[in-house]
């Protein structure tokens, strides 16, 4: 395990290693940052939601505006692009009906990944997916996905991991697919910090100011130091706060939101209050000394540990572990689609340590 001070060395941004990542379904570009800090050069990221590109280019560079159903996007690259495919795939995509093909028209979405290993031939393939999938058609959508791999040539290493244990503010349980070359040896990275040691929402986004009375300002400026190591991390080299707008509530939401205490839920309402939303996650307030719980696309379920309203754009991007020089592009709306969709960076970062670590020991 490692300690919060020893945070910011072991998540250091690494000089090129060479090696070269093609991010399909990537998002705003959660993935592709993980594996850029970690030293990889990004040839390009794919997605056909606009919004998504232009914050991808806005940060990260070489987005390409494409629909993944189809084919074409491959003009883009050779084999000699591609050291390693990364990509988040909807699990939506992913049908057991007839006979896989990869011009089958009810698998071309997830079929992407497959296509693109069949003619990229890149050394590792990593699929992200919700935790879902592992269950999906009864565990035969999990199956499916490494019998198509090892048709392809890889072996295929399958595992949920916790982004909570990898120092990011957030218990997000997602499910990773990483197919490598014979002859490649990989492995999980390991944990690096579990109960009494997470990074918890305050120290994410305590710092952070409270925009309670300011529902028109995005850029702001920092109100004082950073409060802990995370944030400290988060800030690097930003001057100023992005995407920092608060939503603007009416007075019986804000009423509701008062009367959730700390870490609570709805179900710590009182009789005929918030009877709106009364499933799983609605009503849910953070807790300051635990991590927070998964971030969605939308932004209504949620809120502050301390304020009352819903997270900012930025604060969830904090608990995304997005540094603060990481500027969202499009609505609010479609910011909160791609924090909530995203990768988190420092879990990415994690697994292309090791990934980059198989590669190079393969070369050796």
């Amino acid at each position: 395990m490692l300690t919060h001070a020893e945070l910011k060395d072991y998540y250091s941004i690494q000089s090129s290693n060479g090696l070269k990542l093609v991010d399909l379904f990537c998002g705003c570009g959660g993935l592709s940052l993980g594996f850029q800090r970690q030293g990889f050069d990004i040839v390009g990221g794919v997605d056909f939601d606009k919004p998504s590109i232009d914050t991808y280019n806005k940060n990260i560079g070489n987005g390409i505006l494409a629909d993944l159903s189809q084919n074409n996007w491959l003009e883009n690259f050779n084999k000699s692009d591609v050291d390693v495919l990364v990509g988040g795939p909807p699990c939506q995509g992913f049908s057991l009906t007839g006979t896989r093909q990869f011009d089958d028209e009810r698998n071309r979405l997830y079929n992407a990944m497959f296509v693109g290993a069949h003619h990229l031939q890149p050394k590792v393939v990593l699929i992200e997916n919700v935790r879902g999938m592992a269950t999906l058609y009864g565990g035969k959508a999990k199956a499916e996905v490494v019998r198509l791999f090892e048709e392809l040539g890889y072996q295929v290493h399958v595992k949920i991991l916790d982004a909570a244990n990898y120092f990011v503010p957030q218990h997000r349980l997602r499910l990773f697919f990483v197919a490598v070359k014979k002859g490649i040896e990989f492995k999980w990275p390991e944990i690096v910090t579990s109960e009494g040691n997470f990074v918890s929402c305050g120290q994410a986004i305590s710092d952070l100011p409270s925009m309670q009375n300011d529902h028109t300002s995005a850029v702001v400026d920092y109100m004082g130091p950073a409060e802990s190591k995370y944030q400290e991390m988060m800030r690097g080299v930003s001057k100023k706060i992005h995407n920092h707008q608060a939503t603007r509530h009416k007075e019986f939401v804000i009423e509701t939101i008062r009367q959730v205490p700390e870490g609570g839920n709805h179900k710590d309402l009182p009789p005929g209050v918030g009877e709106s939303r009364k499933f799983n996650e609605a009503w849910t307030r953070y807790h300051s000394q635990k991590p927070s719980r998964t971030i969605d696309t939308g932004h209504r379920n949620h809120f502050h540990y301390k304020y009352d309203r819903v997270p900012t754009i930025r604060e969830n991007a904090r608990l995304q572990s997005f540094p603060d020089d990481f500027v969202f592009e499009g609505s609010k709306t479609q910011q909160n689609r791609q924090v909530g969709n995203a990768v988190p960076v420092l879990l990415a970062q994690s697994i292309a340590r090791n990934i980059q670590g198989a590669i190079v020991n393969e070369n050796n």
